[in-house]
């Protein structure tokens, strides 16, 4: 009869070794070893994804370092991910180790990846949907997971525990016999399920029928290598300890039209070294494992049968790195410290210290009882900067083979650490090396890190400096998992470095709308070694030109590529084809820009900066553009009354720097522009913008500051009101020595004397003075 089916499964599987364990558990691994020397199984099933058991020959190949880790993504865009962590010290990578070790088959036996991310998707919807019903309440999700470790946080404090890590220390990872180590997981598992049921507090119906389907997903695949003739004596499941006491046949398995309804994503599998920091909870997965270095420390321990030297080994590394750091401690403090750890453990009823109980000691002995003091020595010690490796043929995405291709032909592999540290590279041919590949190694590292960079890999990161010269560049190199998830993501527009920053450069061309940004990205192909991209962008630029006329826009492309053709060959790239499009972008520019001054005060400060770039160009490459032409442009800009005063000011300004005005033309102008009865927005306006070139030029002309003291004088109160607006801009950028220079100009203009007027304007404010200037700022500027 059908219902005696699960009663028969049960029956066959009553051998079954079902191993509970947390992912990250050194007892666990150590435990799970020596069952397995004991059963001797045929098959080995683990708790992950079905589908990556192909990948557990090479997770286990001798050049493997951990901690690596399994990484799922989507296929498509947008992706999506999921990531299986695996350290030296996890039993599920030992499990590998022995199967390797003893010819024995290891499969995986979780959901496959592409149904764990469709249903965590459709998980996250369901989410969202509550969320937004609960209006500012707190979300769903949250709500959970506080509620969830309400139950841990009351297990701790039943157990007289400060926390559930402390307890899961003490009573799991230190007990000692596999035996007892089992049947407490079980029971735990048991309890815990037991009560996350009942309590409505805790009880999420959405994560329970996650957690059903993939524990009937699990007891399918132990029912099939029942009916493959494994016996159920001869197979050990290995999952994690909420799941053990779940992996009973008595319950249904997951039939075929059960499998096929659940929502599944399209995916591809890869592995990827990983970090200790990662699997720490400062970074956001801590699965059980706050201090993943203590607990490698803990599994060579216990490798050798010495867990009892634990706390030494601990304090004596922790003593190790404050020593590294400028700070002694001795011998004796480190002895001191472990009998203060054993006396808290004696005290919590265990005759091992837990990493609580090491790190208050610690404190205590090593700190002072000062925790700033060991700080960052513990943090070395519990957490460490360990990152996996994985030697090349591991099955890897071209795009990351690609990757680590060119981190060892440009010699930056050192630099795949999660310390973060600064390059240097020089541009510029290297000729005391003999191969032509060692002269140019920098450009070839720069056109690399640029290539990451466009790509959105956080490996690289430029630190730009405007002083620096053109052939210098300086760059933070820092490797995290995220970083190698961003590589894996990006196989998606290439199977090579090169070939996918090019297709995204392609990508933002394609939604590129301002000639401004076309222009970026024309230096973004340049900086990437990509001539190829640089002519698609050029090409668009010139296309977008034909109809544009901002001038700030203009300007802007026009200066971009200036810079480029500036720089010339510096990285062997031609950038004469530049040079046409810097002509017709500098003439178009010039001929707009009196109609264009015609304008309001707030769309000038983006004007100036476009008379700025236009006139660095005048300079720069005078011998390939019209500069005469621009002079008369900024000539008649300059005397013309109906344009904005502040643009007048600096085109008028531009000319005085490059001594085009002669000294009657510049009194006659300032008196003009500073006279009595000229409003405060175009006087002060005016000044405003000639202040903002060639300083020392305009306090060396003392006429200059006495019209202007006339013309403030001459203001009413209104007028002298809206004219603070100009000149507190214009002198806010102005340096403390030149407000000096200012002041005793001012001082021998009033007849005081220099100095005089300089201690005059540093003395405190009287009463009324403070009045004033309380009324200056209450003052309505909201319509200049």
């Amino acid at each position: 009869m059908p219902g005696d089916e699960p009663v028969n499964a049960a029956a066959r599987a009553a051998d079954l070794h079902r191993f509970g364990v947390r992912h990250l558990s050194p007892a666990g691994a150590s435990h799970l070893r020596r069952v397995l020397d004991q059963v001797q199984p045929q098959l080995i099933l683990v708790e992950g994804p079905s589908d990556a058991s192909e990948l557990i020959s090479q997770i286990t190949l001798p050049k493997v370092v951990p901690p690596i880790a399994i990484m799922a993504y989507t296929d498509s865009l947008p992706v999506r991910t999921i990531v299986f962590p695996l350290a030296a010290y996890s039993p599920e990578y030992q499990a590998f180790q022995w199967a390797r070790e003893h010819g024995v088959e290891a499969q995986f036996f979780d959901l496959p990846s592409g149904a764990a991310i469709g249903l965590n998707e459709a998980r996250r919807s369901q989410c969202r949907e509550q969320e937004e019903g609960e209006g500012e309440g707190e979300r769903p999700s949250a709500a959970f997971r506080r509620r969830q470790n309400a139950i841990y946080d009351e297990i701790a404090r039943l157990s007289g525990e400060t926390d559930y890590e402390s307890y899961w220390e003490r009573s799991y990872e230190h007990t000692t016999r596999p035996g007892d180590y089992s049947h407490a997981i079980h029971t735990l598992s048991a309890e815990l399920r037991a009560l996350m049921e009942a309590d409505e507090r805790v009880h999420d119906p959405a994560e329970a029928a996650y957690n059903e389907l993939r524990e009937a997903y699990m007891r399918r695949n132990i029912r099939d290598a029942l009916d493959r003739g494994i016996p159920a004596g001869k197979i050990v499941a290995v999952t994690g300890a909420h799941h053990t006491s779940a992996m009973d046949l008595s319950l249904p398995c997951m039939e075929d039209e059960e499998l096929a309804l659940l929502p599944a994503a399209s995916t591809k599998l890869t592995l990827m070294p990983y970090s200790y920091y990662k699997l720490s909870s400062l970074s956001g997965y801590g699965a059980g494992n706050l201090a993943p270095a203590y607990f490698e420390l803990f599994w060579q321990c216990l490798q050798k049968g010495e867990l009892e030297a634990l706390p030494a080994r601990y304090l004596s590394q922790v003593v190790t790195y404050m020593r590294e750091g400028g700070t002694y401690r001795s011998t004796a403090s480190v002895i001191e410290g472990v009998r203060l750890a054993e006396s808290l453990a004696l005290l919590r009823g265990s005759r091992q210290p837990v990493w609580r109980d090491l790190r208050d000691a610690a404190i205590v002995t090593l700190g002072f009882g000062e925790l700033s003091a060991v700080a960052e020595p513990l943090a070395r010690a519990d957490v460490g900067t360990a990152i996996g490796y994985l030697p090349e043929g591991v099955s890897q995405t071209p795009i990351q083979d690609d990757m680590t291709r060119n981190l060892k032909l440009l010699k930056l592999e050192k630099y795949k650490t999660t310390v973060a540290a600064e390059l240097e590279l020089d541009l510029r041919e290297n000729r005391r090396v003999k191969t032509e590949d060692a002269a140019f190694l920098d450009l070839r590292r720069s056109v690399f890190l640029s290539r990451l960079q466009v790509l959105g890999i956080s490996f690289a990161r430029r630190q730009k400096d405007a002083r620096e010269a053109v052939w210098a560049e300086r760059w933070i190199l820092q490797w995290t998992p995220e970083a190698e998830i961003e590589v894996v993501e990006s196989t998606l527009l290439g199977e090579t470095v090169e070939v996918a920053a090019a297709y995204r450069i392609r990508e933002q061309l394609e939604v590129c709308s301002d000639i401004r940004e076309a222009a970026r990205i024309i230096r973004t192909a340049w900086e990437c070694g990509l001539p190829g991209a640089m002519e698609d962008a050029r090409r668009t630029l010139q296309q977008m030109a034909v109809d544009n006329s901002s001038v700030p826009q203009i300007a802007g492309a026009a200066r971009e590529l200036s810079l480029l053709v500036s720089f010339g060959n510096i990285r062997k790239l031609d950038t004469a084809m530049l040079e046409p499009i810097v002509q017709q972008l500098f003439l178009r520019g010039t001929l707009l820009l009196v109609e264009a001054s015609a304008c309001s005060d707030e769309a000038a400060a983006e004007m100036i900066a476009a008379i700025q770039d236009l006139h660095a160009i005048s300079q720069d490459h005078y011998e390939r553009i019209d500069d005469d032409r621009w002079v008369r442009q900024l000539r008649e800009l300059a005397f013309r009354d109906d344009r904005n005063a502040r643009l007048s000011g600096y085109a008028f300004a531009l000319l005085l720097e490059r001594n085009m005005i002669e000294p009657d033309r510049l009194s006659q102008e300032v008196s003009r522009r500073l006279s009595p009865g000229i409003p405060a927005d175009l006087g002060a306006g005016w000044f405003e913008g000639l202040s903002m070139r060639n300083r020392y030029a305009l306090l060396s002309r003392s006429e200059l500051w006495r019209l202007l003291d006339e013309y403030i004088q001459s203001l009413d109160d209104e007028q002298f009101r809206r004219s603070v607006v100009f000149l507190r801009r214009a002198f806010g950028s102005f340096q403390p020595s030149e407000k000096s220079l200012i002041a005793e100009t001012l001082g021998e203009i009033w007849g005081i004397g220099g100095l005089e007027a300089g201690d005059l304007l540093q003395q405190e404010l009287s009463e009324e003075e403070k009045g004033k200037l309380d009324e200056l700022n209450e003052f309505d500027f909201g319509d200049l």
